[in-house]
């Protein structure tokens, strides 16, 4: 009976040492942990059942273990049932607003993760708490773009606290006011060459718009790589933390220039060691415009291989039929512009040249057949082995009638055969003839008409009649053979060049209307001028005898056995 009554005395003294009231934080200790609740001792009649989820941090982690003392809030010490009703959640709140209401009253600066978007704002997570962010509390002046905070962790003001509402005010603003309180401290935090951190805020075509907290920076698209890129999505994302530099900062208009690929090694700078002329390398295609192909050549280093260095044969030809984004192909260093800061590389000096192919394959005077591609109004256009074309003027087309008229009796398609009147493959060019396979052939008529002429002549000299006209027609037809000599020998002087030739001739004579030229030892070329230019030119004596000027090949004049001249843009 002593014991039963020594017992009820240090029970009830025990009880007499906890706070009984209802909401005040007793201290228990963790009996046992089961898969949804755990059992707690706080030293009270009976033991306490808590869910286990109150248990949990921030990262869904059980906090506690078997033996540990916990805070909890004492609810109900007995509910009628004989349990009591105790809380770990209640606790912690209540604990984390003293904290918070501390803070608030010290106006100190508290760091809050922002969890999400709501009507008005942002919520905010402080010491496991929920707080409300007020939209127009976010930054220093009103921006639309805020969607780059969720998920950050800032800096923030308490301005309001109701515990009965649970309801808890922050400002970011007031934060950033603080940093920024004077012209002088600004100044001095973004100084030129400063590197600092920002929230990326917003993409546009031209740059980033960076938050620095309290004011914005650009980061100009050309200051966020030393490569090329389109956009700047491709390398930047919004909400992202970033390290920049200061590149300038305006005081009178406010505005923070930053670079990013300043903080790197300029690339250009391995450009002398990594790179040189006429070297071959290889390449990724890292971007296609129309106008050509980027190559990255590693090292934060990209050359332009243009549309007119893809190919041989085409100069203008699409660069995504060539190749594709993410391509490897061999290039060869053409230039390096350091003024600039531009590599030209070449993809079809790589490839087999069609054109020095041709050269050694075929010789001059040679005969080819091939198919038409194209008739123009100066020529027709035939396609050759390798791809390239050749071209056969309209003045090499036939000896006889009009020109224009005999192009016409061509169509595309049709297979022909011509003679290679030149190769040159620097020009990347191939002449081509019909009209001189007609010489040949009338060459050929011609003298077997001279003989059964010369045939006939004996027999009628032989019989001696009509002495007198055999006479007058052997006079006739020399007269004629040598006018067709005269221009069997013009056509043969003129089969080497082609229209649009470019020249060097010397003046010979400067006539009323024209000015003759001598193009070589057997051919004379003429300008012809307006009579304004002709008498400007006189009378400041732009043309002497002998001068030496560079001209191009018009067309030729076979009726008087010339060659049409212009001059080159630097002659006129």
């Amino acid at each position: 009976m002593e014991t039963q009554t020594e017992f009820e005395t240090l029970f009830q003294d025990s009880m007499s040492k906890i706070d009984m009231t209802p909401g005040s934080i007793v201290t228990a200790k963790v009996i046992e942990i089961r898969d949804d609740f755990v059992v707690i001792n706080a030293g009270l009649k009976s033991e306490g059942i808590i869910p286990k989820n109150q248990f949990l941090d921030s990262k869904g982690e059980l906090e506690i273990k078997l033996g540990d003392s916990v805070e909890v809030t004492l609810d109900i010490v007995e509910d009628g049932y004989g349990e009591t009703i105790m809380s770990r959640e209640k606790a912690k709140r209540t604990k984390v607003w003293s904290e918070l209401e501390k803070i608030q009253n010290s106006k100190e600066i508290i760091e809050g993760k922002v969890c999400g978007k709501v009507k008005g704002g942002f919520t905010v997570e402080l010491m496991n708490i929920k707080a409300f962010l007020p939209g127009s509390l976010v930054d220093v002046r009103p921006s639309k773009e805020t969607d780059y905070l969720e998920g950050k962790v800032l800096e923030f003001k308490i301005i309001k606290m109701d515990k009965i509402r649970n309801n808890i005010v922050l400002s970011r603003k007031a934060v950033l006011m603080d940093q920024n309180s004077s012209p002088e401290e600004i100044a001095e935090k973004y100084t030129e060459g400063k590197v600092v951190t920002g929230f990326i805020k917003n993409l546009t075509d031209y740059g980033a718009f960076i938050d620095l907290g309290g004011i914005d920076g650009l980061l100009h698209i050309t200051d966020i790589s030393w490569k090329r890129i389109n956009h700047p999505s491709e390398i930047l994302r919004v909400g992202d933390e970033i390290e920049i530099v200061i590149l300038k900062y305006d005081s009178e208009k406010n505005r923070v220039s930053l670079g990013m690929k300043q903080l790197q090694d300029d690339p250009w700078d391995k450009i002398p060691t990594k790179l040189e002329l006429k070297t071959i390398r290889k390449g990724k295609v890292a971007n296609i415009a129309d106008y050509g192909v980027f190559v990255d050549l590693g090292d934060n280093i990209e050359g332009l291989v243009r549309t007119s260095e893809l190919d041989w044969t085409n100069k203008n030809i699409n660069p995504n039929k060539v190749v594709n984004l993410g391509d490897e192909i061999d290039v060869m260093i053409m230039e390096i512009d350091d003024e600039k800061r531009r590599v030209s590389l070449s993809h079809k000096q790589c490839l087999e040249n069609p054109w020095v192919m041709f050269d050694k394959n075929y010789n001059k005077g040679e005969k080819v057949k091939s198919q038409i591609k194209s008739i123009t109004d100066f020529g027709i256009f035939v396609g050759l082995d390798g791809g390239i074309d050749g071209l056969i003027h309209i003045t090499d087309i036939t000896t006889e009638g009009d020109q224009e008229e005999a192009i016409r009796k061509f169509k595309k398609g049709e297979e022909i055969e011509s003679k290679i009147l030149s190769i040159d493959p620097e020009r990347e060019r191939v002449s081509l003839g019909l009209k001189q396979l007609e010489i040949k052939k009338e060459s050929k008529a011609t003298e077997e008409k001279e003989v059964k002429t010369e045939s006939k002549a004996t027999e009628e000299k032989e019989v001696k009649t009509e002495s007198k006209a055999t006479e007058e027609k052997e006079v006739k037809t020399e007269s004629k053979a040598t006018e067709e000599k005269s221009g069997d020998k013009f056509l043969d002087n003129i089969a080497s060049f082609s229209v649009d030739d470019k020249i060097k001739c010397s003046v010979l004579a400067i006539e009323e209307k024209t000015i003759v030229f001598k193009v070589n030892d057997n051919l004379e070329g003429i300008l012809k001028l307006t009579a304004s230019k002709m008498k400007e030119a006189i009378e400041n004596e732009t043309y002497k005898i002998k001068d030496e000027l560079d001209c191009a090949i018009k067309s030729f004049d076979k009726k008087n056995q010339k060659v049409v001249l212009t001059l080159s843009q630097e002659d006129k």
